[in-house]
Formats: structure tokens, C-alpha cells, sequence
């Protein structure tokens, strides 16, 4: 039985992640205007990021007051009702930015401390991704209706097509790259997407076989992971431990562990 709570989470997030996403898509201006900067000149917040995650909060707060609320762009709040959302307004801001499909806004709710609602909305690509908690993954886009996800079956790890990200702090993009070039001759190839979010929906609806990138932080994620487990993929961070800004490796069975053992022998995690 769908617990009531989740499903009203669920359409909020829903709502959210469309507006934003239309918000987004059709408020981009030719010479978009970038606001400030973030960890590097590479990375950057633009005008549109901002408003994108202004529109989400304010959406929550005329349903859900008393919910916290954690934003990529600095919604911070700590909420009494036990809910807590986590929003990445824009993830895949240089995507975005040169006019590349691939971004995304992603839109998770927390209860106790658990994710329990995942949407992802990728417009440019005309998808949006969803899952709740022990109700499977689900998609809808260009064909009819709503898709249930299945991650693929694993092959391999030698076949096995994996994505991953970089930073944007050269000591740190140096040392994936070394890692990055030790696994390519052990897989099929890897993939470098730009968002996360995707990636981690990609993998749910059988497009890649693993993922892996150090650095994220709770909202690259939080929907994402959901989204992927509810696919029957993996998720985890160093062996034993969560997903987390030192790791987060995701994959289907069978590619998930020796994915995260090699990445723990190259030393993926640190400098």
C-alpha cells in the first residue's frame, strides 16, 4: 500500500523539478550572464540557477512549510516535520551553459533521515526520472506513458561501459585523470556526461553499466541514488561505507564490486 505521505512528496517534487525545468529551458538567454563563481572559473552559478532553485523552495514552502530544505545555491533551513528536501536546482551547469542537453534538475525529499522520494528531470532530453521508496524506478519521455526501469543485466567488467565525472580543482582533476586512465583498458570505454543526476538515471534505465565520481555532495546525488537502487543497481561509496563526497561508485550487479575494488586500488578516493 502507497503510504500517503510519500505520494504527496512525490507530486510535489514532481511539480518542482517540471517548473524548474521549463523555467530553465525556456528562460536561457543567448549571452547567458553568470553570476559569481564557485571552486574555480570553470565553475560557475549562473542567474538562471539561482531563480530555478528560488522557484522549488518557494513551491515547498507554500505546500510545506514546517519541511527543511537543503539547495545547492544555499537554501538551508531545518524544518520540524521530520521531511527534509535536498535540491540540486541545476546540476550540470557548463552542460547548461554551452548549450549541451545533458543538465538536469533534481528534486529528492528525506523523511528521517532517508531518502524516500527521487525525481530527476532532464528537459533538453524530454525525460524525467522517478522513484519512491520500495515502489521501483520509474520514467517517462518520448514513448507512451510511464516505463518502469531495470538496470541491464551486468556483463563483464572488460564490457562493461562506465561513466564518471571530474572536478574542477586541477590538483584534483589530475589525480581522476590518472585513475580515469588506468581503468579505461580494463572496461568497455568510459563516458564523461556533465551531470550526475543523469548518469545515475542512465544507469537505472540500462544505458551504462557503472558509474563513479569523487567530490559530489548530498544534492548531486540524493535523487540519483534512489532513482538507480529502485533499478536494482548498487550504490556505495569505499567498500563498506555510504556514498559520499570521497566516493560515490554505482553499478549493476555483478559490475558494482569489482568496479569499487579497483577503484579503491587506484586510490580513486584521495589525492
Amino acid at each position: 500500500m502507497t503510504d500517503p505521505l510519500h505520494t504527496e512528496l512525490l507530486e510535489l517534487a514532481q511539480e518542482a523539478a517540471r517548473r524548474a525545468g521549463a523555467l530553465l529551458r525556456d528562460g536561457r538567454p543567448a549571452d547567458l550572464a553568470v553570476a559569481a563563481t564557485k571552486s574555480s572559473p570553470i565553475d560557475v552559478v549562473t542567474e538562471m540557477d539561482i531563480a530555478a532553485e528560488k522557484l522549488i523552495t518557494g513551491l515547498i514552502a507554500e505546500h510545506r512549510p514546517d519541511d527543511g530544505i537543503l539547495g545547492e545555491e544555499g537554501a538551508a533551513t531545518e524544518g520540524t516535520s521530520g521531511v527534509r528536501w535536498v535540491i540540486d536546482p541545476l546540476d550540470g551547469t557548463v552542460n547548461y551553459l554551452y548549450g549541451l542537453p545533458t543538465w538536469s534538475v533534481s528534486v529528492a525529499a528525506e523523511q528521517d533521515g532517508e531518502t524516500v522520494v527521487g525525481v530527476v528531470a532532464a528537459p533538453m532530453r524530454g525525460e524525467t526520472f522517478h522513484a519512491v521508496l520500495g515502489g521501483g524506478a520509474w520514467a517517462t519521455g518520448a514513448w507512451e506513458g510511464e516505463r518502469r526501469l531495470a538496470c541491464r543485466p551486468a556483463p563483464p567488467l572488460d564490457q562493461a561501459l562506465v561513466s564518471t565525472g571530474f572536478n574542477y580543482v586541477a590538483e584534483v582533476r589530475a589525480h581522476q585523470a590518472d585513475v580515469a586512465q588506468r581503468l579505461i583498458p580494463l572496461l568497455r570505454d568510459i563516458r564523461r556526461g556533465g551531470s550526475a543526476a543523469v548518469d545515475l538515471c542512465d544507469l537505472a534505465a540500462g544505458r551504462l553499466d557503472g558509474y563513479y565520481e569523487r567530490g559530489l555532495h548530498a544534492w548531486d546525488l540524493a535523487a540519483g541514488d534512489l532513482i538507480a537502487r529502485e533499478a536494482g543497481a548498487l550504490t556505495g561509496g569505499r567498500p563498506g561505507e555510504r556514498p559520499s563526497g570521497d566516493l560515490t561508485v554505482a553499478g549493476t550487479p555483478g559490475v558494482f564490486e569489482p568496479l569499487q575494488r579497483l577503484l579503491e586500488d587506484f586510490g580513486a578516493w584521495h589525492d
